[in-house]
Order: C-alpha cells, then sequence, then structure tokens
C-alpha cells in the first residue's frame, strides 16, 4: 500500500512534528507527496531507545481525515495526551524511536465465539472488540511482541477494552480485523525501515 520512499517521509513527518511541538528549534516537517492527501487509519508509536519500553502510542483506528493530518494529530497526541505516561519533553526526543502504523480500513470478522480463532492470524492482523460501550484496539505487532497465540491475542483485546478476558467467548462480543503497514526508525533520527511484523 506504502512504498518505502512514502513510510520514511511518515516516520520523518511524526518525529518533526513532536519535536516542533516540544519546542525543539530548526525543526520544520517534510513535504508529503500527494498520498498523504487520502484518508487513512494511523497510529504514532512512541519507544525507549535500545530497550524499547513503550513511551506513548496514539492513533485513529478508522479514518476519519487525510493522513497528513491524522499524523499530525496522533504523533503530537503519541507525546503528550497518552493518559499513562507524562507527557514527553525535549530532550527525551534523543533517546526515542518512532513508529508510525498506517492501517487498512477494518474487516468485521463475520464469526463468535471459538471460531474466531480461525479468522485471526499472528503478524497479520490487529484488533478491535465492541461490546455495548466497551472498545478496545490492539496493533498486529503487539502479539509477535508478545509471544501470544490467537487465544490470548482475544483475551488480551478483551482486557484493553476494560471486558473480561474470556469476553471473546461471549457471541455479544464482536471483533474487526486490520492489517497494518509499518515504519520505524532503527535509532532515534536514523535509518528508517519496514518493520516484519511476524518477527517484531
Amino acid at each position: 500500500m506504502y512504498t518505502e520512499e512514502e513510510g520514511r517521509s511518515a516516520v520523518r513527518f511524526a518525529r518533526a512534528v513532536i519535536e516542533r511541538h516540544l519546542g525543539i528549534a530548526g525543526i520544520e516537517p517534510p513535504d508529503l507527496s500527494r498520498g498523504f492527501d487520502e484518508e487513512c487509519g494511523a497510529f504514532v508509536t512512541l519507544v525507549t531507545h535500545p530497550d524499547r519500553d513503550l513511551r506513548g502510542c496514539i492513533g485513529y483506528i478508522e479514518a476519519v481525515k487525510s493522513l497528513r493530518e491524522t499524523l499530525e494529530d496522533v504523533a503530537i497526541s503519541a507525546a503528550t495526551r497518552d493518559p499513562r505516561f507524562p507527557p514527553v519533553r525535549a530532550g527525551e526526543m534523543d533517546r526515542l524511536v518512532v513508529e508510525v502504523s498506517l492501517l487498512t480500513p477494518l474487516d468485521r470478522i463475520p464469526a463468535h465465539g471459538e471460531e474466531i480463532i480461525h479468522h485471526v492470524e499472528i503478524g497479520r492482523h490487529g484488533l478491535v472488540v465492541e461490546r455495548g460501550p466497551y472498545r478496545g484496539v490492539l496493533l498486529p505487532q503487539v502479539p509477535v511482541k508478545y509471544e501470544w497465540d490467537v487465544p490470548t491475542f482475544l483475551a488480551h483485546t478483551c482486557a484493553k477494552a476494560g471486558l473480561p478476558p474470556d469476553a471473546w467467548l461471549d457471541p455479544l462480543t464482536t471483533f474487526h480485523r486490520f492489517g497494518a503497514e509499518v515504519f520505524e526508525e532503527v535509532a532515534p533520527r536514523g535509518e528508517v525501515r519496514r518493520k516484519d511484523l511476524r518477527s517484531c
């Protein structure tokens, strides 16, 4: 869906937006191609380098505005509005790696209970779970990182939504799956590469 150059541009744009917002002098986001005018869901994730601890992650699971606008919004939010962490300080950016996930449209899983297992592939699919007012999202790289099988992935997605871990077995619980193309810095401000979701 996105070229290597577009992936590099997305990551560099997200970093520049964050650093400019944090008041780092001389930062100007790079120009983006016309493809970034299309609507697309996206997440920006910040992790520490080299230990890879999560420092912030915010995104739009569905396309609500242009990818350019989405990246600007979620990049700032990942750095300053993730309720799990204090806001990132300018000095931290030298030790943080930026990762951008560009998402495919949601695809409702046409199954319930244990049948859902056959519709989810680790390393390929992210999940959105919904039941009543509860909603939770996990990106496709998460179960690979933690070496989860599909039932464990389903359980953790439910827990992320504030549901019991076994809520995925309830026929009233619905799931959508989605794919992602993920691009990440190898080191802070370093080379950007496409991330292999099967070996995060």
